[in-house]
């Protein structure tokens, strides 16, 4: 399916070359450039990234995503004091972490999470956004999590429920949804945030249902984008949403009571995410 005349983004590769080097440097991975975003060249001109903790291989089988799957090798035990360093560094004031999924570890990897955010807290008064994986709805490892105290986390749900065996299969709608209520009730100021990418074969009261299901355990914060395949390997693309249809869904979004909304076919989750809590001061 050939791409309409608005998704033709060019990475522009002059532009990688200063934080490619920077965190190639501190052995750091980015999921903007494990995963192929497609906004990597405009992030990185602005020195912002979106920083890739536990490996960059993960136990999961996800049929939309460009990341590596396999067995992971050995934490670093360097990466959250190196990532405090990459931050103070590019004098960043808004910081999104996330990881691949480790099924392999007890905890999931929420320690490191923790260790990450506080080698931060010691030397940046950024906000820290955490967008994590489902955990397994291991009730230690979100306590922790949240215990951290950033301002926001996040969980992609990424898809509607129908599809969830087709593209997400290790995953459970229900267990991501379930993680997002537990956060709301462990700490009730802690931002919850979700994502939903479009194209995949959904109907449209399929994502107004899982707006809706959202807003029951409280999700305040909504980024919707276009799927894009990062390889012909991985699942197709079924449709090139509009600009009109994003807006529309932004449009519901925000009737459902949704605190902030970007809705457009270039947008991810972790896309222009200081936006979502300044909205909200």
């Amino acid at each position: 399916m050939p791409k309409p005349p608005w998704l033709k983004k060019k990475i522009n590769l002059n532009e990688l070359r200063e934080l490619s080097s920077l965190f190639k440097d501190l052995k750091l991975n980015t999921v903007c450039q494990e995963a192929a975003c497609p906004n990597i060249s405009e992030c990185f001109s602005k020195k912002t990234a979106t920083f890739l903790i536990l490996g960059d291989i993960c136990t999961r089988n996800c049929k939309f995503c460009g990341v590596k799957k396999g067995l992971p090798g050995e934490i670093n035990p360097s990466e959250p004091e190196n990532i405090a360093k990459a931050i103070e560094k590019l004098g960043l004031k808004h910081v999104v972490i996330t990881s691949v999924t480790r099924d392999d570890l007890d905890d999931g990897g929420a320690e490191v999470f923790v260790s990450t955010v506080g080698e931060i807290r010691k030397i940046s008064p950024a906000k820290i956004e955490l967008l994590v994986p489902d955990f397994n709805l291991n009730k230690i490892a979100i306590k922790k999590i949240v215990n951290a105290k950033p301002e926001i986390i996040g969980h992609n749900l990424e898809t509607v429920p129908r599809l969830y065996n087709q593209v997400r299969e290790n995953a459970d709608y229900k267990r991501s949804l379930e993680l997002l209520r537990m956060i709301k009730i462990l700490d009730e100021i802690i931002h919850t945030k979700s994502g939903l990418m479009l194209g995949l074969g959904e109907a449209r009261e399929e994502v107004i249902n899982v707006l809706k299901d959202l807003r029951k355990i409280g999700c305040e914060f909504l980024s919707l984008g276009q799927y894009l395949a990062p390889s012909k390997n991985h699942f197709p693309v079924k449709e090139y949403i509009s600009q009109e249809e994003f807006n529309n869904y932004r449009k519901i979004a925000l009737d459902l009571g949704f605190k902030y909304v970007a809705s457009s076919p270039y947008v991810r989750s972790s896309y222009m995410a200081e936006k979502y809590i300044i909205n909200d001061q």
